[in-house]
């Protein structure tokens, strides 16, 4: 059965990558022709996206990377920016 959720419910909810990863939390999802075409993550405090991002404040997620809303968000691994530890 598929539920419906609010837009507004999703605001500050967990973001986890399908890997098990806490990802960042929703900070502001983005419409087009009401329709949600992305979402805006926050780098939160002992996220992946502080490793990842260092001073930035966040990414945008196109919806069709997320996987499920529910008490959280799950996101494909496909939305991690690249990292490696030869870029620092």
């Amino acid at each position: 059965m598929l539920k419906m959720k609010k837009i507004s419910e999703t605001y500050d909810m967990k973001v986890f990558t399908d890997t098990g990863e806490y990802f960042g939390d929703v900070e502001e999802s983005i419409l087009t022709h009401n329709k949600v075409f992305g979402w805006r993550v926050r780098a939160s405090k002992n996220s992946f996206l502080i490793k990842v991002l260092g001073s930035a404040k966040g990414v945008i997620v196109p919806h069709q990377l997320v996987k499920s809303i529910g008490d959280i968000m799950i996101i494909s691994k496909a939305a991690v920016p690249n990292y490696s530890e030869e870029e620092k």
